[in-house]
């Protein structure tokens, strides 16, 4: 059996480019003749100008902002799919909230090429704790297993006991989900007295893998690959061997360019993630995604011939993602408006036993950190350890979310 998801991951530079050559005219055609929001965007746009990734800057770029106001104006998805909207299997909401599309067809997000790289196939049972609630990701997750014939157990996220429980009496082999919930789980069932030794493998997103997190999974024998990917997207780029640069989807083009700018950077200097898809329902054209990363020089020794990625290094903006969930500087402002005795807020990110916390700092005159416990976990979709500080006490350096988070 192949190591590789198809032959399109081992193409030549020439034939991946003769190909997007030829795709590219076809996706952007598709996009002005059918969308009705791109019909505006592109009208200028010749498509037949626009063949390689060298032309795509010659088009503007898509900002999460821009789509946020697409969808209130065009609700609900903004006028981008190509087509009408009523022939979608699926709508989803991720914060924000931005609505996102969904079809059930053979691996429409692309997830599989990353779980093939991960070693995860016929034989294996996935426990999938990624959250089929409202947002994609569950979804996502369970088309790419389907995809490279493995069997899908749909845990979704929280309830760690019976995690724990369903993992041993099943039999799990592979976890996908946010890096930090599969040492929950594994630590729960350690507690049990359960035998989770079938665990071996484990493809993660939804938020950077730190360096220890993969050594402690190392240390139990699973080997732990990530991906990166969003929701409006799918699977953009994906590990092949640890700790290596990832290796572009290919179903998307990826640019990095100056934050702010649709210009690009050189290789290997950071820049932000703009990424246009050839997915023919959804075809998202430069779109920004707010994240950080890097071209990486070279190609990967697995023997896939794509472009590489270093992987994220950041956020363009504030916004920072948390036990995989977006918190955006909006939602702290939000926060804010909610209640008019607090003067500012400050959303602080760190990590302690390989687990990500948030602090919420409220500079109040007076007042208790459980009056707003509930109002912090209904505007930031999380937990958080609410913190009341006194007024002038908060930085005044423009931050409202500030990431500390290191990948040491």
């Amino acid at each position: 059996m192949s190591k590789f998801f198809d032959n399109l991951e081992t193409r030549s530079d020439t034939e991946r480019a003769e190909n997007i050559g030829s795709e590219l005219p076809i996706q952007i055609r598709n996009a002005k003749e059918n969308s009705t929001a791109f019909s505006e965007i592109l009208k200028s746009v010749n498509p037949e100008d626009i063949k390689s990734i060298e032309d795509l800057p010659k088009l503007p770029v898509l900002r999460k902002s821009e789509l946020v106001k697409l969808q209130s104006e065009n609700p609900p998805l903004g006028g981008l799919i190509a087509g009408n909207v009523n022939k979608l299997d699926q709508i989803f909401q991720s914060p924000g909230p931005i609505y996102e599309p969904g079809m059930v067809k053979h691996d429409w997000w692309r997830s599989g090429r990353a779980l093939k790289a991960a070693g995860i196939g016929e034989g294996d049972i996935v426990q999938n704790c990624f959250s089929y609630h409202f947002t994609p990701a569950g979804m996502l997750s369970e088309q790419g297993i389907l995809a490279v014939g493995a069997t899908v157990f749909p845990a979704g996220t929280g309830q760690t006991e019976l995690q724990a429980r369903a993992a041993a009496e099943i039999g799990v082999t592979a976890y996908i989900g946010v890096p930090d919930f599969l040492q929950i789980i594994l630590d729960k069932g350690e507690e049990l007295g359960l035998d989770l030794s079938k665990i071996k493998k484990a493809l993660v997103g939804g938020g950077p893998l730190f360096p220890k997190t993969r050594q402690a999974y190392k240390d139990r024998g699973i080997l732990c690959l990530q991906n990166y990917g969003t929701a409006d997207l799918g699977n953009v780029a994906y590990e092949t061997v640890a700790d290596a640069p990832m290796v572009v989807d290919e179903g998307v083009i990826v640019e990095i360019v100056t934050p702010g700018t649709g210009d690009p950077v050189s290789e290997g200097e950071i820049g932000e993630v703009l990424v246009t898809t050839l997915n023919p329902d959804y075809p998202l054209i430069r779109f920004a995604t707010g994240d950080l990363s890097a071209v990486a020089s070279g190609k990967s020794e697995c023997g896939r011939t794509n472009m590489r990625i270093v992987g994220w290094r950041g956020r363009a903006d504030q916004t920072t993602k948390i036990k995989g969930m977006f918190v955006r500087p909006e939602q702290v402002a939000d926060l804010v408006a909610r209640h008019s005795e607090i003067i500012k807020a400050r959303v602080n990110v760190s990590r302690s036993e390989n687990n990500d916390v948030m602090d919420v700092l409220l500079e109040i005159e007076k007042g208790s950190s459980a009056d707003y416990e509930n109002s912090v976990k209904e505007v930031l979709k999380l937990k958080g350890n609410v913190k009341i500080v006194s007024p002038g006490d908060l930085p005044n350096d423009g931050k409202v979310i500030d990431d500390q988070r290191t990948f040491d």
